[in-house]
Formats: structure tokens, C-alpha cells, sequence
């Protein structure tokens, strides 16, 4: 197993030099305020030219003070992505499921570049981001990506079983990011169908899986996970939708390397024994997490919109809901789910 940053041989893209200097200059700021003229000099810079990448950041979310003393320093305390560091917290059995993990500085999508990869050949490919230029979510909805601030990893592996079984995997996913989580935070932790990680009626993440068949009747998904550790007061203003995040829940923002760990421990299992058993075994769990379970909810569909009630999970994976017109099987390709009080 592979554990690499940006800069690895077999990393998606290598840092821009603006880039490289944006995490230089941030890893200088983790450990202490530094003095504008000094790093500037040091790296060969102006202070306006230094200024100018300082303003960058910000743009990205970043939130950089200037103080009276001729000092840049963040406004509060800032953890970035540690490759090696996750993959020795994990457990053995965890490192014997990954192929590689590996953290880019600023991609477009991670889903996107690992699609433009080869499957791996055994085990899960990782790759996370500190900043996705292009993130989305289901149906192409934009995703809010700011520097260092969430999680936005991507999970690439083959399944033996084929396409037809892959329709319960998001939901799988799913229930393996909400166990995650409520073992990590102690937090009620909730999954809205098909794709939503809800805290207290608001969207704490999502998740997209893309992918197709593969030769030999296998098939091939990357996951995608966006999760909401700590979003900047900058995004937030620009999200058309009921969020919450984890240092607001919290009162304190986690570190986003032990998460991570959480997370994995959690998601690559239940990832080989979907692969091995399928969805039936996970209907339980779902149970137990399910948001919509008994409520009344709006379904919008192309043909129109209609009320009805959620019954609970079909074995395939839809949602089983009583209308007027008696119980349907609803799937997550067809239809977009609103709580009426949501």
C-alpha cells in the first residue's frame, strides 16, 4: 500500500510551484504567526508578491489575519491532510484493503481523476483533496469545496459480483460513513435516502458513485464522499440548501486525519462484504439510521410531484413508499426526495 501526497510518482497531479508555495506557506503558519518581511526575503519574494498568495488563500476559505506587528496568522487553528500519517493509524486489516491512498493540494474532482485511471487491480485506490475546484454531488449539483477546511475523498474499487448488484452500493456507503461518524463524534448521525449524511435535519454530507462494467463481468465504482468538518463563514453564504457542519455540531473542529481513519476502518469492510453478500445484510442498519423512516414526504419527479409515505427500504435498494395510488418502489435515478418540514 501506497501512502503519498501531491508530489508521490504515481500521485494524480503534481503541485503547481503557486501551489507548492500555498501549502509551504501554510504548514509555516501551522506551527507559528510569521513575520510578512521575513518569509518573504527567505523565499525570494516581495511582500507584495507574498500578500498576493495570501490573498489567494483566502480566497480558497483560508482565514489569514494581518496583525499591527508585520505578522500574517491564521485566525484559528489549521490541520492539513497527512497521507502517511492516516495510513499508519490505521489497523492491518484496513492497510490490507487499500491499494494507496494519496492527498492532491487542488484537483477539479477526485472522482473525475480517478475514473481517468485504471481500476485498481486488488484492493480500494484513495485519493482525497484540500480543495476541489469543480466538486458536485448527485444530479451535477455543486458541491462547496474550500481550502483545507472538509473532506472530499474518493474511493476506487472493482466488484466481483458485476453492475446489476452495484444499485445498493451508495447506500451501503452510506450506512458505513453514518456508523463512522457516530462512533467518532458521538453525534446522531442520520442517512436521508438515497445519498444524503443528515445531521439534525440538515445535510452533513453526500455521496456519489460513478463507475460502469469491467471485462469479465466485474464491475468498477468510485465513491465519492463530501463531508462538512468546517465550513468557512465565506462558502456558507453561497449554500441554497439546510447544512450543518461538524465544528458547529461539535463545538470544536475535529481533526480531519483521525476522522478520516474512522472512516476508513468503517467503509472499506462493509465495501468487500457488499462485494461478498450484497445488500440484504445491510437493510438492518439502514434501519436504524433511516431519517425518512414513517414520514410524509414530497416526491418530484419529470411527471410530476406527489405526497406519500415512506415504508422503508425495497431489497433492491429503492424506497418503499404509499401514495394515493397504493405502495411504489421508488429509485434514486428517478426521483428527488424533500422532507415536507425539512
Amino acid at each position: 500500500m501506497n501512502a503519498q501526497g501531491a508530489s508521490g510518482d504515481n500521485a494524480p497531479m503534481s503541485d503547481s510551484p503557486a501551489e507548492s508555495f500555498h501549502r509551504t506557506l501554510l504548514q509555516a503558519l501551522q506551527r507559528a504567526p510569521v513575520d510578512a518581511a521575513l518569509f518573504a526575503a527567505s523565499h525570494a519574494l516581495s511582500q507584495e508578491a507574498l500578500a498576493r498568495h495570501v490573498a489567494a488563500l483566502r480566497q480558497s476559505g483560508i482565514e489569514i489575519i494581518a496583525t499591527k506587528a508585520g505578522e500574517y496568522a491564521l485566525a484559528q487553528p489549521l490541520q492539513l491532510l497527512d497521507a502517511a500519517a492516516v495510513c499508519a493509524q490505521l489497523s492491518a486489516a484496513a492497510q490490507a484493503r487499500l491499494e494507496s491512498l494519496q492527498v492532491a493540494w487542488c484537483i477539479a474532482s477526485t472522482n473525475e481523476a480517478l475514473l481517468a485511471q485504471p481500476a485498481p487491480a486488488q484492493g480500494a485506490r484513495v485519493l482525497l483533496a484540500e480543495q476541489q475546484t469543480v466538486g458536485r454531488g448527485r444530479r451535477g449539483r455543486h458541491w462547496a469545496s474550500p481550502l483545507a477546511a472538509n473532506l472530499y475523498l474518493s474511493l476506487d474499487r472493482r466488484f466481483g459480483a458485476g453492475l446489476a448488484r452495484l444499485a445498493g452500493l451508495s447506500l451501503v456507503a452510506g450506512i458505513a460513513v453514518a456508523e463512522a461518524l457516530r462512533q467518532h463524534t458521538g453525534l446522531d448521525i442520520r442517512l436521508k435516502w438515497p445519498n444524503d449524511v443528515w445531521l439534525a435535519e440538515r445535510k452533513l454530507g453526500g455521496l456519489l458513485v460513478e463507475g460502469g462494467s469491467e471485462p469479465g463481468g466485474k464491475a468498477r465504482a468510485v465513491i465519492g464522499l463530501g463531508l462538512n468538518v468546517r465550513m468557512p463563514p465565506a462558502f456558507a453564504q453561497h449554500i441554497d440548501q439546510a447544512w450543518v457542519d461538524l465544528a458547529g455540531a461539535l463545538g470544536q473542529t475535529p481533526s480531519r486525519n483521525a476522522l478520516l481513519v474512522t472512516l476508513l476502518e468503517h467503509l472499506l469492510p462493509a465495501l468487500e462484504a457488499f462485494d461478498a453478500q450484497g445488500l440484504k445484510p445491510f437493510l438492518p442498519r439502514w434501519q436504524a439510521l433511516d431519517a425518512l423512516a414513517g414520514r410524509c414526504i414530497e416526491v418530484k419527479t419529470a411527471a410530476g410531484d406527489f405526497h406519500a409515505q415512506v415504508l422503508g427500504l425495497a431489497e433492491n435498494g429503492g424506497l418503499r413508499v404509499l401514495a394515493e395510488n397504493g405502495e411504489q418502489i421508488l429509485h434514486s435515478a428517478e426521483v428527488s426526495v424533500r422532507t415536507n418540514d425539512a
